[in-house]
């Protein structure tokens, strides 16, 4: 990685930005062509797609931005951990995001989404607590909002990701089952 990047307060907004116009694509679409019978379908596919995205996203995660950024906020263990941990405890995560979007009478693609986003937030809140804009010089001087902000659309993302990801893999099971019968 190249040295002397800095995030800024600007570039945390734009990239909120960013996501936000890709959520705007992403959530519509996901909306209109994942029925609530269908979502509420995705129970177990969800549990197994959330678990291998995060897994995967935090793999990069560490294995890029370790040194420069997550050494700063996380115990040195946490560098051959944090992907596994990751994997262990998305799963029952989007089981939750599941089981209150179901149950909140709304879209339950929009509201399984826009929990995902507010996890994000909440996620980035307790990412402040440890230092996440104060301890690592690459982000030293960036805004918490911004780091917040940009958090709830970047998870959005991440799990309208997750239920295309749960979806499609529903998809290949019920073709495999109807190819065998």
């Amino acid at each position: 990685m190249p040295t002397g990047i800095q995030i800024t307060t600007e570039l945390l907004y734009k990239g909120a930005l960013v996501f936000a116009l890709l959520d705007a694509i992403y959530l519509p679409l996901l909306v209109r062509r994942v029925s609530e019978e269908t979502f509420h379908r995705l129970k177990w596919p969800l549990v197994i797609a959330a678990a291998l995205v995060w897994y995967g996203i935090w793999s990069w995660a560490i294995g890029n931005y370790w040194e420069p950024i997550y050494s700063y906020v996380f115990p040195a263990w946490g560098r051959a951990w944090i992907p596994g941990i990751a994997f262990v405890v998305a799963g029952p995560v989007s089981l939750g995001l599941w089981a209150l979007a179901i149950r909140i009478k709304s879209s339950s693609v929009l509201t399984f989404c826009l929990l995902g986003g507010l996890l994000g937030s909440l996620t980035h809140i307790w990412a402040l607590y440890r230092g996440i804009v104060s301890k690592p010089p690459m982000l030293q001087g960036a805004s918490p909002l911004g780091a917040v902000l940009i958090a709830f659309f970047e998870f959005i993302f991440y799990w309208c990701t997750i239920l295309i990801v749960a979806t499609v893999m529903n998809w290949m099971q019920t073709r495999l089952i109807k190819s065998r019968v």
